[in-house]
């Protein structure tokens, strides 16, 4: 019983994450300052997803120990859709922590609102029918 909380409580964190990204993508344009915000709010929403992944994927029994692990499994599973994408997340959201240009962290917000965010949704929408 512990391990199906332990997922639904983290999706919940998740969810709230999430809501912020999708909304803050909205903007057209960002300050300094707000675009330095925008990527962390993708960093906070990529660790919960797979950290959410992890802990659902525990409670069906499943266990993994790290992010690579979580997400190659979670697309086995087809929890995930492009598997490859969300690899991509895991490496480039560690980049992205360390932007201070700031073309390169408008060419990282393209590349969030464009590729990143999507995949996030998809992973938000199938662990909400799944909490339900």
């Amino acid at each position: 019983m512990q391990k199906t909380t332990r997922w639904k409580q983290r999706f919940d964190n998740l969810e709230s994450s999430f809501q912020f990204l999708e909304e803050s993508s909205k903007q057209d344009s960002y300050s300094r300052l707000e675009l330095g915000g925008f990527i962390k709010a993708f960093d906070s929403c990529f660790e919960l997803s797979w950290k959410t992944i992890k802990d659902y994927l525990e409670a069906q029994g499943e266990v993994t120990k790290f992010a690579r692990e979580a997400l190659k499994l979670s697309f086995q599973k087809e929890i995930i859709e492009d598997g490859h994408l969300w690899l991509e997340m895991l490496e480039k959201r560690n980049e992205l922590s360390h932007t201070y240009s700031k073309v390169q962290a408008q060419k990282a917000i393209e590349t969030i609102k464009n590729s990143y965010l999507p995949a996030l949704k998809s992973l938000y929408q199938y662990l909400k029918s799944e909490r339900s």
